[in-house]
Order: structure tokens, then sequence, then C-alpha cells
């Protein structure tokens, strides 16, 4: 079973479930005037809204490519992600006005054994629910998916304070319902705003996870005994497990068009083969391999460079001895002050060291391990 099919059963269960309780929930809620209890059940109701919105994105989401959308419609799984947060934040905001008005107003609760049976056994098939959810979102990559699953286990936790708090009632006659749907009620607004972070961080772009990136950079390296390294790895997300990126090689200088053209072709379909990423460019940097003294300084300069703790790297190193010109890359870490001052500061410091050199340096951030 494909993505795209696992996402929709998983949501179609959670409808089914969230209906379910809902409806027992609601019923049991209103015969006993639990306030808890209804919150409980208008909270399962957005959750199953939230499993159909989770549906829409998916099957949006595969829409093919077009002229306006070259890359796809991906993309669309973060908007639902942000629609089922705003849905959740509006429901613990409704919640929260419902407990305050109960708490100014109460209500004495009135429950039955049956109606603390159903609340134990929605505790029992909210953890369920939960847990499969959330395991197959994260199996799948769907946040969505991820975002059902938490809102899930957490409504579990409720149902057990609903539980908790009729238990008070029956054995002590304290009322505690208006004050635990406010604890709920904030809860709620707590996962609503943990999922509008998380989404939003992704749709401005997130980090590239650290195991992908040297995973891939391994890929590259291993495609020719000659290609001595791979940098400035970036990856565009245009949705869930679709990415499309570019690189740097180090080659030795005695490579033809010819070969760098074929190496690239089998790096771009080595890569996409292990790793489901669409290699979008592969650049070159050149090394030297003619002069003897290259190295001597490079290693040199590599000595400057690397006495500044905020510089994280420095690759793709050429020196054209005739021509005077010496050209390199470095990353600057993000923990820098100053990103561009700490660059010009050690720049400036090679070209000291060698002042008849037209010294050519490419400023590089931290963008992936």
């Amino acid at each position: 079973m494909n993505r795209e099919n696992i996402i929709i059963r998983t949501s179609v269960i959670g409808i089914a479930a969230n209906i379910f309780l809902a409806a027992f929930k609601a019923f049991v809620g209103l015969i006993s005037s639990s306030i808890a209890i209804v919150l409980d059940a208008v909270n399962n109701l957005s959750d199953a809204l939230s499993s159909v919105i989770t549906i829409i994105g998916t099957k949006l989401a595969l829409k093919p490519a077009d002229k306006k959308h070259p890359f796809g419609h991906g993309r669309v799984e973060y908007l639902t992600a942000l629609i089922i947060g705003f849905i959740i934040l509006y429901a613990g905001i409704t919640s929260l006005i419902e407990s305050v008005k109960k708490i100014i107003n109460p209500a004495t609760p009135e429950y039955s054994f049956k109606s603390l049976i159903i609340i134990i056994v929605a505790v029992f098939v909210k953890i369920f629910l939960g847990l499969y959810v959330k395991a197959t979102g994260t199996k799948v990559n769907s946040d969505s998916l991820v975002a059902s699953g938490k809102d899930a286990l957490m409504d579990s936790i409720i149902s057990i304070s609903t539980l908790l708090a009729a238990l008070v009632f029956i054995v002590f006659h304290i009322s505690l319902e208006a004050w635990l749907g406010l604890v709920i009620s904030f809860a709620i607004i707590k996962a609503g705003i943990e999922t509008l972070q998380e989404t939003i961080s992704k749709i401005l772009g997130e980090r590239i996870d650290s195991h992908l990136s040297k995973d891939i950079k391994k890929t590259i390296v291993s495609c020719d005994k000659e290609i001595l390294g791979a940098y400035d790895l970036v990856l565009n997300n245009y949705g869930p497990d679709r990415h499309v990126g570019s690189a740097h090689i180090e080659v030795p200088d005695t490579w033809s068009a010819d070969k760098i053209d074929s190496m690239s072709r089998k790096i771009a379909n080595e890569v996409y083969i292990k790793h489901g990423v669409a290699m979008s460019a592969i650049g070159i940097y050149s090394v030297n391999t003619k002069e003897d003294t290259a190295s001597q300084i490079r290693d040199r300069v590599s000595k400057i460079v690397m006495e500044h703790k905020e510089i994280l790297q420095m690759h793709g190193f050429f020196v054209d001895e005739k021509a005077k010109i010496m050209r390199f890359d470095i990353i600057v870490s993000f923990d820098s002050l100053s990103m561009k001052e700490m660059f010009n500061h050690v720049v400036q410091d090679v070209r000291d060291a060698f002042p008849d050199y037209d010294v050519q340096v490419q400023f590089d951030v931290d963008i992936s391990d």
C-alpha cells in the first residue's frame, strides 16, 4: 500500500473512532450535566474534522506538476497541518470560554455507573488510536497524522482527568468540572500553538536532517574513488519526502567535461534511487594535481583559516601559481556574532599572508551537516 492510501485509511479510522466517541461523550455529558465531558466530546469532533482535512490535503497533494507549479503540490500537506493547528486552537479557545461561563454559573453534575464505564472505554480507545495514528504518521512522514496522533494521546489524558473529577465528586461531593474544563482548554490551546509552530517552521524551511545529509554525501563520494569530497548540499522541500537538491564535488583538475557530465548524471541517479532526492545540479570544485607546491599552500591557508573558531570548514581550494590566483570556500558558523565581519577578517588574514595572490573566497553558511 502506497503512502497516500495509508494516510487516507488511517484518517478514515480516526474519523470513525472520533465520531463514535463524540456521540457517546456528548450523550453522557448532557445527561450528567458535565461540562468537562461535553467539551471532551467537542474535542473529538474537532479531531474528526482534522482527519477529514488530512484526507483532502493528501488528495490535493497528489495533483501532478503543471506549468504554474512545476515542483508539484506536495506542500499542500503542510497547509492542511496548518489548518488542523488552527482548528485545535479554536477548539481550545471555545472550551476556555465555556469553562469560564461554568465557573461563574456552576451546574451540579450527576454521574452514573454507565457514564463512568463509557469514559473508561474512551480512555483506552484514545490511547490506542493516538499511538496508532502517530506511529503511522511517523512511518509515512505525515505531519498531519503525527499532529492528530499527539492530539489523540492528549485526549486520553484529558479523559482520565475527567474520570478522576467524576470520582472526586462521587466520593467527596466536590465539583471540579468547570475548573477541569479550564485546564483541558489550556492543554488544547497549547497543542494548537505547538502544531502551528512546527508547521510554520517547515513552511519557512528547516535545516536538512543530519542523517539524511550525511548519507547523501556518502552516496555522492562513493560514486567514484576520485571524488575527494561532497559539499554545499542544499535540499529544497516541496512536501513530505519531496526534495530537490544540489551539491558540489571536489574532483581532480584533469577530469574532462565528458567525465564530469557522466559522473553528474551517475550521482543524480544514485542519490534518487537511494534517497528519493532529485539532484538538480552538481557543481564542481577543481583540485590541484599538477603544481607540486599547491598542497603546501593549501595547508598554510587551511591553518590560517581554521584558527578562527567561527569557521567550520574550508573546501573547494584551488591555486593557479602562474596566474597567482587562489580560490576556496569557507563555512561561517551561525554562532558567530557577525558572520560577515568574521568572513572579511579571515579573508584579510589570508591576503596578508599571500600578498602576491588574488585571493577569491566564497562565503558559505552552515546549511547542512
